[in-house]
């Protein structure tokens, strides 16, 4: 009989010891050591055929010899995924994606699926049965009835040794796995969802898409703080980390990479949930700003860029006289901390006497801002309710603001101009050190510029 092995993993990190330990030496946690049995049965990993139909041996080579060829993408029919991943699904990469429950994950990569013609598509389920997959898909061909998805194939199996079985059979083009946490290998002892479960059932898938360039999705769950479960090896394991965001009473979702080895790493896709499925948002500057008949305070609009996009966001601010002894500071979407800064900024320099008021900050549409040039727009919005004088809503701002009080340039500034001049703004406001290099006769867009906050105020508010 073979002997049991047995390791202790931290459930945070995935650190791994031969014995138990109160804390964790890697990410200092206490507590999170668990004993899990490993053993290795007789059973062989498959040794998979690459695209030509031969295993490739190993071997070390020079770097001014190995022959480099542009990789050949997989462009989806939805555009808003291509350019999240940076231009399609790259042969053998494998793909994790997390998002809260019931935010739309398995909507999402259930219609790609049901979206590529011409391909043989694997969708493997550990916590859904067929008929549960199928009434998704008919829902969602409800809104084009040309998905007929001949060519996808639905398997409900959580063995990993079963699933390569059937994908020996099958040969499919692309493979997605919902969920990672769900899967358990008979290569390892302990129950699915614990760290060395996660960790080996994606070497495994990992090893098989890079020897037989088949793209690989997998779907994570998530913990209570926002993190995807399992150990943060799985993130530094796969090629390609993607976030779905979206509160679940807004009909707005947000597809972000956060780690891409074939693209940059912070694009972003915007999708609209409705009764069947998710429908793509080319021009997310429409949906983020509100349609107003009249002009209210506290209300800006700042030019920003997520990744490579231009957006327009609108930022909404409330000042009001506190009515308990200490002032409240909340801010929505925006760093509560560069708030209280921005308000820093307003007392000393412009002798705004905020320290008695609550200010309340909130960007519209349930994004998660962090570009330095919505600096600008937040202060003149906040002075805006402060004075109760309402800004123009052909007006926008681009420009980050220092803790001397000056307007400091940001990049890519000729993007954020076209941007607001596409959706018929008629005043920017920037830093005068953005200056160089534009050409102001390509823009219909009056382009105002400054270096001081205060020569806004004076020109808004008088």
């Amino acid at each position: 009989m073979a002997k049991i092995k047995s390791a202790y993993f931290c459930q945070s990190c995935g650190y791994e010891s031969v014995k138990w330990l109160g804390k964790c030496p890697s990410c200092n946690q206490w507590n999170t050591f668990v004993e899990e049995i490993i053993q290795k049965p007789s059973s062989a990993v498959p040794e998979w055929k690459g695209p030509g139909g031969t295993s490739k041996v190993a071997k070390p080579s020079a770097i001014h010899e190995i022959a480099y060829t542009e990789e050949s993408r997989l462009a989806t029919p939805d555009h808003e995924f291509n350019r999240v991943l940076g231009g399609g699904i790259v042969p053998g990469s494998l793909v994790l994606i997390g998002g809260e429950p019931g935010i739309g994950k398995s909507t999402l990569m259930l219609q790609l699926a049901l979206n590529l013609k011409g391909k043989k598509i694997l969708y493997v389920s550990g916590e859904e049965s067929e008929q549960q997959i199928k009434m998704r898909a008919e829902r969602l061909s409800q809104a084009e009835p040309a998905k007929d998805g001949t060519g996808v194939f639905i398997l409900t199996e959580t063995s990993t040794q079963n699933i390569f079985k059937q994908i020996e059979i099958l040969e499919p083009d692309l493979i997605i796995i919902d969920s990672i946490q769900t899967l358990h290998s008979a290569h390892i002892d302990s129950t699915p969802g614990s760290v060395s479960q996660v960790r080996e059932c994606a070497a495994e898938l990992m090893r098989f898409a890079k020897e037989t360039a088949t793209p690989v999705f997998l779907i994570g769950h998530i913990t209570k703080d926002g993190s995807i479960a399992g150990p943060k090896i799985l993130e530094h394991m796969v090629d390609t980390v993607l976030q779905f965001e979206g509160d679940r009473h807004h009909v707005y979702r947000i597809l972000r990479a956060v780690k891409n080895r074939f693209g940059s790493a912070s694009e972003l896709g915007i999708y609209e949930m409705q009764g069947v499925g998710l429908r793509e948002v080319s021009n997310p500057s429409e949906i983020l700003l509100s349609q107003r008949d009249e002009e209210l305070t506290g209300i800006t609009i700042s030019a920003m860029l997520e990744g490579v996009r231009p957006m327009l966001i609108e930022t909404q601010a409330l000042v009001s006289a506190s009515a308990y002894g200490t002032p409240q500071r909340s801010a929505t979407g925006f760093d509560t901390k560069r708030m209280n800064m921005l308000l820093a900024v307003l007392e000393k320099r412009c002798g705004f006497r905020l320290s008695a008021k609550d200010v309340f900050l909130n960007i519209a549409g349930g994004l998660r801002v962090e570009d330095p040039a919505v600096d600008l727009g937040i202060i003149v919005a906040i002075i805006s309710s402060h004075e109760d004088i309402s800004v123009s809503s052909k007006i926008c701002f681009a420009a980050e603001v220092g803790l001397s009080g000056e307007i400091r340039a940001v990049n890519r500034i000729e993007h954020r101009i076209a941007e607001a001049q596409k959706l018929g703004f008629e005043e920017i406001y920037i830093s005068k050190y953005n200056l160089k290099g534009i050409d102001r006769t390509r823009y219909t867009i009056e382009i105002k510029t400054s270096s001081k906050i205060e020569d806004v105020f004076a020109s808004l508010f008088g």
